[in-house]
């Protein structure tokens, strides 16, 4: 097995569900934020400790400071204080002496007084030796009295003298390290001050104590946050996991061609927003559906309607039941330019659909053009007892189209009104320009199209009246064939009602110099 069929293999066989990715997701945040904590918290703990670890040690200096202010008030001055490399020990000396003061010095235990024996009669007994003398007690060590352990371990080498302006006098010399300070007063006024820098290293063993006992606790922490975890991604993955879980069975069935499922769309957030997107695709998907397949059932029905009335001519010839007469062949023939002209329609649709229509725009008069084609109805309107009215020419027409498109769009129209138009009617065509824009208008008389009709007349294969439609020979596909021939080229078609009675058929498109720009 190769690489790729391997990874294939473990990637369809590794499914990882919406609620472990909820839960590795919210528990990697609780972790990250407890341990983001505990590194804040340690760092705080440090340096706060470090504070007061220094803050302690000046307070044990309070022995130092009331010595250097006796000597101070005595000599008057810092005079007393020795020069030259003895005074960077003299500070670490004087500490030394202040705290050997302060230490209680050992009593001899008392031996107890022997009773006063009686005078015996023999010779007295030789003197006991005398005891061993007790050894003294051993002096303690010499911490800073009362500090916490692990505070004064190098204090001594960490304290300053300045006098009262701040400058060295004894003890370490101030180094970059940040000093804290102790004033020293005598009689209220401030002669000089004690520092003490801070250690290199964190000698705040109560520090390091609380964070042993914080890291103890980190079990607990982490304990806590998988649980608060699991509870979290088990809520979210209930809430959003159902809406989920609907949205896959929904498309896996309209992956199987049920366009009639629906989803629930109550929620307010964005899986109910895309609810109702999925709601709506399948909307558009059903009908799509069901137009394809009324269009198949329309498309078959018209085809086959010439064919059969062909057949059934031919047949009876070939039976010998009728005569190959001219009248015949006339009527054969009606019946093949009926499906050529079917065909070519369903042809140039299909073309629109793809968007390889073919257009060659170029300028000409719109008004010219229509009134050309009108007149080449004019015949026909007037055997059909219709009356052709064209109004004035527009103040201007030019526009850039497609010449023969645009005679098969005015064909189409004229023909439509000279079907459905009732005998003693009017047709008329005018044309005039605004907004850019030049609107060719068709008006015919009786009978009038309803309401509902207006909007769906550019349909394929529609009709408002199926038998009549048929008994004219329309097979429904002529408007909606204008409609795609003319937005090919830019302009629109739209149907309303006339002021004749009948039916407006308004075609506008852009004048040449408006295109242009």
């Amino acid at each position: 097995m190769g690489y790729n069929e391997l990874h294939l293999s473990l990637g369809g066989n590794m499914k990882i569900g919406i609620g472990h990715r909820l839960f590795g997701a919210v528990l990697l945040a609780i972790l990250t934020v407890a341990g983001a904590g505990v590194l804040l918290l340690r760092q705080n703990v440090l340096d706060s400790f470090g504070d007061y670890a220094v803050a302690i040690e000046l307070d044990r200096l309070d022995g130092l400071s009331s010595a250097l202010a006796r000597q101070y008030r005595e000599h008057g001055d810092w005079t007393f204080v020795p020069g030259n490399d003895a005074r960077r020990g003299w500070v670490t000396d004087e500490l030394a002496r202040v705290q050997t003061r302060r230490i209680p010095e050992p009593v001899a235990p008392v031996r107890p007084v022997a009773p006063v024996a009686p005078a015996p009669a023999a010779p007295p007994a030789p003197p006991a030796p005398p005891a061993p003398p007790i050894p003294p007690l051993p002096p303690p060590a010499v911490p800073v009295p009362g500090a916490p352990r692990g505070v004064t371990q190098d204090l001594h080498a960490r304290i300053t003298l300045l006098d009262a302006a701040g400058r060295y006098l004894a003890g370490r010399l101030p180094a970059t390290l940040p000093m804290a300070q102790r004033p020293i007063e005598v009689d209220g006024r401030t002669v000089g001050f004690l520092g003490v820098a801070r250690s290199h290293r964190p000698s705040d063993a109560m520090a390091y104590a609380f964070l042993s006992e914080l890291q103890r606790s980190l079990w607990l922490i982490g304990a806590v946050a998988v649980m608060l975890s699991a509870l979290a991604a088990t809520l979210l993955a209930r809430h959003f996991r159902r809406p989920i879980d609907h949205l896959a069975r929904g498309a896996a069935t309209l992956a199987a061609g049920d366009y009639g499922v629906r989803l629930p769309d109550e929620r307010s957030d964005e899986l109910g927003q895309l609810a109702r997107h999925f709601n709506a695709l399948a909307e558009r998907l059903d009908q799509a559906e069901t137009a394809r397949r009324q269009w198949v059932a329309d498309t078959s029905h018209e085809l086959r309607t010439p064919l059969a009335v062909l057949r059934a001519q031919l047949e009876a010839i070939q039976d010998g039941v009728r005569q190959a007469t001219p009248e015949t062949i006339d009527s054969m023939g009606r019946q093949v330019l009926a499906l050529t002209r079917l065909i070519d329609e369903l042809y140039a649709l299909a073309r629109a659909d793809v968007g390889e229509l073919e257009c060659r725009r170029q300028a000409l008069d719109l008004w010219e053009l229509a009134t050309a084609e009108a007149h080449a109805f004019a015949a026909r309107f007037r055997a059909a007892g219709i009356a052709l009215a064209l109004a004035e020419a527009p103040v201007q027409s030019p526009v850039l189209a497609d010449p023969d498109r645009m005679r098969q769009v005015l064909a189409n129209l004229l023909e439509n009104s000279l079907r459905y138009t009732a005998a003693g009617g009017t047709v008329r065509l005018g044309a005039q320009a605004e907004a850019g824009h030049v609107h060719l208008l068709l008006d015919d008389s009786a009978p009038g199209v309803p309401d509902e009709a207006l909007a769906r007349l550019a349909e394929r294969f529609y009709r408002v009246d199926a038998s009549r439609s048929r008994e004219h020979g329309g097979a429904g596909l002529g408007l909606a064939l204008c409609r795609r021939l003319l937005e090919a080229q830019g302009a629109s078609l739209a149907f309303a009602h006339s002021p004749l009675g009948g039916l407006r058929v308004t075609v506008a498109m852009p004048l040449a110099g408006k295109d242009l720009v």
